[in-house]
C-alpha cells in the first residue's frame, strides 16, 4: 500500500514562501540588471533598452504577485469568497502571451475561496503541460456552490510532467520541496473542497480534472 504524504503547518508555508520567491527572482533580478545598465548611461540606445527591460520585468513581477495574492494567499478571512472574475483576469494576465491562450468558461460568481484557488493551481499545472504554448480550456464540472473544474489542454508535444500525479494524491515517493509544493498544495485544496484532483492525458489533450 502506498503511504499518504503529510506535510506540519509550518513546512507548508515555508514551501510556498519559497516558491513565491522562486517565481519573483526573475523578474526582480531582471529589474536590477536594467537599473545597473541605466546608470552607466553609455548611449540614449542602452538606456532604452535598459527601460524596456524594466518595464517588461516590473509588469511580468506584478502579474505573479496578483496570481500569488489569490492562488496562495490568505484572500480575506476564513469563510470569504472570491469573485471568479477577479480569478480569471490574474490567470490571464501572468499566463496568456503572444503563444498561449486561455478559454474562460465559468460564470462569474463569488465562490469559496479554496474553491478559486484551486482552479487557478490548475491551470498553473495546465501551463506546465505546454511550454511551448498551447490553448487552455476552463470549464465548470457541476454547479452550484460544490462545482468543480476541468482544464482541457492542447499544444505541441503537450505531457503530464512525470511526479505530478503521484503529487496530486499525495502519495509521491520523493520528498516534497519548493519545487514539488504546487501540485502537493493543488491536492491539498481539492480535498478541503471535498474533490479529488488529476492530470493525465486524453487523446492529443492534457486535462486537469476537479470533480
Amino acid at each position: 500500500m502506498t503511504a499518504t504524504v503529510a506535510l506540519e503547518g509550518l513546512d507548508l508555508a515555508a514551501l510556498l514562501c519559497s516558491r513565491v520567491c522562486h517565481d519573483l527572482i526573475s523578474p526582480v533580478g531582471a529589474i536590477m540588471n536594467g537599473l545597473e545598465v541605466m546608470e552607466e548611461g553609455k548611449d540614449d540606445e542602452t538606456s532604452q533598452f535598459a527601460m524596456d527591460l524594466i518595464k517588461k520585468s516590473a509588469k511580468t513581477a506584478s502579474a505573479k504577485l496578483q496570481f500569488c495574492r489569490l492562488a496562495f494567499g490568505a484572500a480575506g478571512s476564513a469563510g470569504a469568497q472570491i469573485d471568479t472574475g477577479d480569478a480569471e483576469k490574474v490567470a490571464r494576465g501572468l499566463i496568456e502571451d503572444e503563444k498561449t491562450k486561455i478559454s474562460w468558461n465559468l460564470p462569474r460568481v463569488l465562490l469559496a475561496k479554496n474553491r478559486v484557488k484551486l482552479v487557478l493551481n490548475m491551470l498553473l499545472l495546465a501551463a506546465q503541460a505546454i511550454p511551448r504554448g498551447g490553448q487552455l480550456t476552463v470549464d465548470p464540472v457541476g454547479e452550484g456552490d460544490g462545482v468543480g473544474f476541468r482544464v482541457n489542454v492542447t499544444g505541441t508535444n503537450a505531457k503530464v510532467p512525470q511526479a505530478v500525479p503521484a503529487l496530486l494524491s499525495a502519495t509521491s515517493e520523493h520528498a516534497i520541496d519548493a519545487h514539488a509544493i504546487q501540485p502537493f498544495y493543488t491536492g491539498m485544496l481539492a480535498k478541503n473542497c471535498g474533490l479529488t484532483v488529476s492530470m493525465a492525458v486524453e487523446g492529443d489533450a492534457v486535462v486537469v480534472a476537479a470533480r
